[in-house]
């Protein structure tokens, strides 16, 4: 399917609003990519003789990463070395000049090379500067280098996921994500605040933390039971039926039942089992979760007498949510996305590339129109802005 474009409108909410992205790998530069989706000029500052190394992690994109492509449409790379003094110095003109700085780095990075809140907030007081770190910028944690996978073991994100023989990590960058999101809207909340006070501010976002965030239902069962929930693999461990289900033809359909009038439209007219409904084993929620292993071979053996489109063709009768469980090749024909021109083209180093747009849907926000930049693209004409050269 060939990239859709979208209509282009003037409006860019953060037009005028310069971000130093001092980044690599995912957390930040998500936070920094959608800064620029919204109209920011994010400069990403990047290291000789090779970059972010983001751009490294695979080919699979006509030669460049897929992280990277995601990650990084719509900025200016610059390569600045930062132990040179003409590439430090650029580096504090970007600073002094800016009104958000970003960085991901290790720990103890930025207050080695002079650049804490503390000293950048002396030099530029409008200044918002956000850091992302894996736990945090002080406690026993502070010093430990934080990846994906290893937050995700930390939060208690793979003691959750996979099945009772078998924890799993989940299989995207969660806690990148959710980090790299927490960013960004700590970020707008700061430049709101700076439009009323003028001053800027510091953030500092944990890895940890914002994972955590998204567990404490799980959380506070143990903490309120004495138990963790269960891993159950594709089903829920709060809600039964809720999950994958095997119906005839050897297909699944997913099924996401939220309450007892679902639950009851369920067992009539899609399982034909009625008595179900009404079986004391299963009257609410929790009963049915206690009773789980005696009510899902029940539910997979009714829907093993038709095939996937006959009850998909009930649950629509019947009003209970579900879905299919579609491989990525289905995501990228899927026909709703299509139907809401959600791809677009962009330009990469390697010719044009399909982008999915954001989903930041206001009202009249334009298509962001950058591409992926090459390593350096942009470094002459960024430090030409600032009157500077890197020629000595």
């Amino acid at each position: 399917m060939a990239p859709s474009l979208l209509p282009l409108t003037s409006l860019l909410p953060l037009k005028g609003i310069r971000v130093v992205a001092w980044e690599h790998a995912v957390a930040a530069p998500l936070a920094t990519r959608h800064l620029a989706d919204l109209g920011a000029d994010v400069v990403k500052v990047e290291r000789p003789g090779g970059g972010d190394f983001a751009r490294e992690y695979d080919s699979a994109v006509n030669g460049l990463s897929a992280y990277f492509v995601w990650l990084n449409r719509g900025k200016r790379s610059v390569v600045l070395d930062l132990k040179d003094p003409l590439g430090r110095s650029a580096f504090d003109a970007l600073l002094d000049r800016a009104d958000v700085f970003v960085h991901n780095q290790g720990p103890g990075a930025a207050e080695r090379l002079g650049v804490s809140y503390a000293a950048l907030r002396a030099r530029n007081p409008r200044l918002i500067a956000c850091a992302i770190s894996g736990y945090g910028p002080d406690g026993p944690h502070r010093d430990r280098k934080a990846y994906d996978l290893l937050l995700q073991g930390e939060a208690g994100v793979i003691a959750l996921t996979g099945t009772p023989e078998d924890p799993a990590k989940v299989g995207i960058s969660v806690a990148d994500i959710a980090s790299g999101v927490y960013a960004f809207s700590s970020i707008l909340a700061a430049l709101y605040e700076r439009s009323q006070t003028g001053q800027g501010a510091e953030i500092q976002i944990s890895m940890l933390e914002a994972l955590v965030e998204w567990v404490m239902p799980a959380a506070y069962v143990a903490q309120y039971t004495g138990r963790a929930p269960a891993r159950t693999g594709a089903r829920h461990n709060f809600i039964v039926p809720y999950g994958g289900y095997r119906v005839g033809d050897g297909g699944s359909v997913n099924l996401a039942v939220q309450n007892d009038g679902q639950w009851r439209r369920l067992c009539e007219i899609v399982l034909r089992r009625p008595e179900l409904a009404d079986d004391p084993r299963f009257a609410g929620n929790e009963l049915r979760l206690v009773n789980r292993d005696e009510l899902e071979p029940l539910i997979e053996a009714s829907l093993a007498e038709d095939t996937r489109a006959s009850v998909e063709a009930r649950l629509v009768e019947a009003d209970v949510p579900f879905g299919g469980v579609n491989e990525l090749r289905d995501v990228l024909e899927h026909p709703q996305l299509a139907a809401r021109q959600r791809w677009f083209a962009i330009p990469s180093p390697v010719g044009e590339l399909r982008a999915f747009h954001h989903p930041l849907n206001i009202s009249g926000l334009s298509r962001p129109a950058g591409g992926v930049p090459a390593l350096g693209e942009h470094t002459t004409e960024v430090l030409a802005e600032l009157g500077l050269s890197l020629e000595s």
